[in-house]
């Protein structure tokens, strides 16, 4: 099974340990945050060098604050910068409250604007020249002087039905948090799929990220989940993805409960359409060895998955 973890934060020195420890415990991706390090990438690029297979994404970039140019030969770089294959570039258009409270730009038309965005990156990805006037981006030039041999992979962080079809026509496939095996197979599988075949592509991925805890109560579990991961729910975009999944908090979309338990979500979700599972793991209990006892379970259930064969 393709299971992948979230990558922490912390120091570089940290962020290289962890992803050698992944590599060698077989999982098969580690994905970092658009904070992670100040910039995600720095620190993809020395855990890069430090390790030889396992597959380093971002889970993602957002759009809004780097230029699609820009974003196009930062991402080519990073092959070079890691000394291998093996990057995954995963970009979104993040929400309302970063984008207009932090950055002061405008959020009135995110799909319009990723999907100018998404194109233009991707163009250029494939080493064609990029020469489009839009509403939101523009872009007149080559592609990058130099790009990896193995090229770029793009996901999408698309969960609603237009940038599930601009995932499909144009990019790799997409990443996803807080979609359930239900939103997956009922919802973004048949979209991504469709628009992939329509646009005569190759077979999309699907990247299915959730919150996992390993635990004998559940009901303890999801306590954690919603201190971690409460404010999730209260955006707009999550909110929708969770009511399509048959949720109403990140909580109860959680991957939570004893091994067999937490065993059968995953399957759930390969069995739904989800080619790759990313597990972001919460540490539960009342202290500190209990917590960190926690961690070593779930990371322990999810190594077993990550190795065994499909």
């Amino acid at each position: 099974m393709r299971i992948g973890l979230t990558g922490g934060a912390g120091s570089i020195e940290r962020m290289v340990r962890q992803a050698e420890d992944a590599e060698r415990d077989g999982f098969s991706s580690l994905w970092y945050a658009s904070a992670v390090a100040g910039d995600p990438l720095a620190a993809l690029a020395v855990a890069g060098r430090a390790t030889s297979s396992i597959e380093l994404g971002t889970a993602v970039l957002q759009t809004y604050p780097c230029h699609p140019v820009l974003q196009a030969s930062r991402a080519a770089s990073v092959p070079f910068a890691m000394g291998r294959a093996g990057f995954t570039l995963g970009i979104g258009p993040s929400h309302r409250p970063l984008v207009e409270d932090v950055l002061g730009l405008s959020y009135d038309a995110p799909g319009a604007a990723t999907e100018e965005y998404l194109r233009i990156l991707t163009t250029l990805l494939r080493g064609d020249p990029a020469d489009v006037t839009g509403q939101h981006w523009s872009a007149h030039t080559p592609p990058p002087a130099v790009l990896p041999q193995a090229g770029v992979p793009v996901l999408l962080a698309a969960l609603g039905p237009r940038l599930l079809r601009v995932a499909g026509e144009c990019a790799d496939g997409v990443v996803l948090w807080m979609a359930t095996d239900r939103a997956v197979g009922s919802h973004v599988a048949p979209r991504l799929h469709k628009a992939a075949a329509d646009a005569g592509r190759p077979a999309p991925r699907i990247v299915a990220g959730l919150p996992v805890a390993v635990h004998d109560d559940p009901d303890a579990a999801r306590e954690s989940t919603a201190r971690t991961a409460a404010v999730y729910g209260d955006l707009p975009n999550y909110r929708r993805i969770l009511e399509i999944g048959g949720k109403s908090s990140p909580a109860e979309a959680a991957l939570v409960g004893d091994e067999a338990a937490v065993r059968r979500r995953v399957r759930a979700l390969l069995d739904a359409g989800a080619t790759d599972v990313w597990a972001f793991i919460v540490p539960v209990g009342d202290d500190g060895d209990s917590r960190r006892a926690s961690v070593r379970r779930s990371r322990e259930l999810l190594r077993e998955l990550a190795t065994e064969a499909e």
